[in-house]
């Protein structure tokens, strides 16, 4: 028994309360090393003889990455009060795994030993709002998105598409183009836009913002959005915005006067200036986005600075009710400032979803006191990794799922925004050296898995582009260029995210080992129970005792009778188990 691999604590992803009922209990150890996992536990007052009154209850075996086994359980405490401690079985032995360390047998003359859940308050408990779980977002970056109101264009704008991209040039996307469109999303079944910003900016991306409290004038005005966010809200749409509250823009009011003044600027204390005068090049003497000097940091531990952004936050959420806040850069600004910012959107809308930009472990931004969910980009680079680039096996990809899965609550991981790409990245079918099929299977996984998936404007129609200037190409909206048929694949996906009550997001997720040629896993809610099945290999390949009650989706060339499923090359098929 290999103990020094065996972690827990009564904490974040460990241990948690998922419902004002439940706790949820997990443990990992070696890889392979256990053959089952007891969970001990009791309430830390009931006694009797002398000694702890104890239950036990088995733990399942939740997942494995490449070093680790993960063992998880649910307990309702009827006092809701709880110690534990895990009984670990090898085969060979069996020992008791404490707070304090390891035991031959279980302690139960003083609880101290035992992991200890003191009280599980409502209060604490993490609520992320409940719509997020069955939304399927769409990302629009609005200058590329349609063009629905020429006379906003900026000067110098191009014809719609008559040039590729660059990180200067304008095509004047607009609100009204929106608008014009959301007919389109409707017909997808996209229920939740996330934009990139809005608001007053030098560029054509907007992350250099102006004035946050303004839209861009090249968008429209304040009641063409608000007409927006009114009829995304008759098609049930909700309307998420982007926040840079990180950095300002280089022509933000209280920049300019610190480029003026100095440290004499009554803002100098709104950004991290280094020396009496500000310079801008070649390398800025302030801390600034990335070393870009148009896009100083702001000093959100300033008094002024987080009133002035917190007010922003509330004023967009009452004036316009939008339903969400995507974060920008969320990890570099202080976690003081993101607790105030909860509770103030919190305030102002109680389910708004607050959706932090970061790319790696965000267990500190995820315990319930600042942000409901970040953008799952482990999870991006896995499925990119297996699928389109081919750069890792099967069994690495499925390590590497099983990592994520385990490095948040489930409560966090059914709120997670999982994305193939984005306005930061080549799109999926570049992605894919546009290799249709490769992308179909990225689709079916991303729509298939837990969490709140989102398509990036355009992917649905077939567009290319590498990385950012190239994927903020304009939106093809000439139906002869549009590859329809993967817009009626996409639009299947998210018909049976919503009519089939495992495929989504209340279906618990597990792999299921049918080979190294195929990736099979299944979805599991309290109603049914789907087994997916993605052929990997280029030959046709037959797999036997899937127990199929009906065929719930497949390509063409896959098919499924009695005990026995057909796959295509490349092929797949999603069954109904009996």
């Amino acid at each position: 028994m290999f103990k020094e691999a065996v972690y827990h604590r009564p904490k974040n992803n460990y241990a948690y309360a998922y419902d004002e009922k439940t706790i949820h209990i997990r443990l990992r150890t070696k890889k392979e090393d256990m053959d089952a996992v007891q969970l001990i536990h009791g309430d830390p007052y009931n006694w009797a003889d002398g000694q702890w009154q104890t239950e036990q209850k088995p733990m399942e075996k939740s997942g494995s990455d490449e070093l680790f086994d993960y063992w998880f359980a649910t307990l309702e405490p009827p006092h809701r009060r709880l110690r534990y401690s895990f009984l670990l079985e090898d085969g060979e032995e069996e020992v008791v795994f404490t707070e304090k360390g390891f035991y031959d047998e279980i302690p139960l003359d003083d609880t101290a030993y035992h992991f200890c859940f003191p009280f599980l308050n409502s209060i604490d408990v993490f609520q992320p709002p409940e719509w997020v779980k069955d939304t399927v977002w769409y990302q629009i970056f609005p200058e590329r998105f349609a063009n629905g109101d020429a006379s906003l264009d900026p000067e110098g704008a191009l014809p719609w598409g008559s040039k590729e991209p660059t990180p200067t040039n304008f095509f004047g996307g607009d609100f009204q183009g929106v608008i014009n469109h959301l007919d389109h999303l409707e017909n997808l079944g996209i229920n939740g836009i996330y934009f990139t910003p809005i608001f007053k900016a030098h560029s054509n991306h907007k992350y250099d913002t102006i004035d946050y409290m303004e839209i861009d004038p090249q968008f429209g005005d304040k009641e063409t959005f608000r007409k927006l966010v009114k009829e995304c809200h008759k098609r049930d749409i909700r309307v998420m915005l982007d926040a840079v509250f990180n950095h300002s823009g280089y022509y933000f009011e209280p920049f300019q006067d610190v480029l003026k003044n100095g440290i004499e600027s009554e803002y100098a204390d709104w950004f991290h200036l280094r020396d009496e005068k500000v310079v801008t090049e070649p390398m800025p003497n302030y801390d600034a986005f990335a070393y870009v000097s148009s896009m100083p940091k702001l000093n959100t531990e300033n008094p002024e600075v987080k009133d002035y952004l917190l007010k922003v936050a509330r004023y967009w959420i009452e004036e316009f009710d939008i339903d969400g806040w995507r974060l920008d850069v969320a990890n570099e600004v202080d976690h003081a400032f993101w607790r105030d910012f909860r509770q103030t959107v919190k305030e102002a809308k109680s389910d708004a979803y607050i959706l932090g930009e970061i790319w790696h472990d965000s267990m500190p931004w995820l315990q319930g006191d600042q942000f409901d969910a970040v953008m799952n980009y482990p999870f991006t680079n896995a499925v990119i990794d297996f699928f389109a680039k081919k750069k890792i096996t099967l069994d690495q990809f499925k390590n590497q799922l099983s990592h994520v899965q385990h490095m948040y609550p489930v409560s966090v991981n059914e709120v997670a925004f999982n994305l193939l790409d984005s306005h930061d990245t080549p799109r999926v079918l570049t992605y894919a050296d546009e290799n249709k099929r490769a992308a179909k299977l990225m689709y079916l996984f991303q729509l298939s898995y837990e969490g709140t998936p989102c398509i990036y404007y355009g992917d649905e129609i077939g567009m290319t582009g590498g990385e950012d200037p190239g994927c903020r190409k304009c939106m093809i909206w000439d139906e002869e260029d549009q590859d329809l048929e993967l817009f009626s694949f996409i639009q299947e996906l998210i018909g049976l995210r919503k009519s089939e009550p495992a495929f989504g997001n209340h279906g618990r997720f597990s792999f299921v080992d049918y080979g190294d040629n195929i990736l099979a896993y299944e979805k599991k809610s309290d109603e049914q129970s789907l087994l997916f099945l993605i052929n990997l290999s280029s030959d046709s390949l037959s797999i036997e005792d899937t127990s199929p009650s009906r065929i719930v989706a497949s390509d063409q060339n896959s098919t499924a009778k009695g005990e026995k499923a057909s796959l295509s090359p490349s092929g797949y098929i999603i069954l109904e188990k009996k």
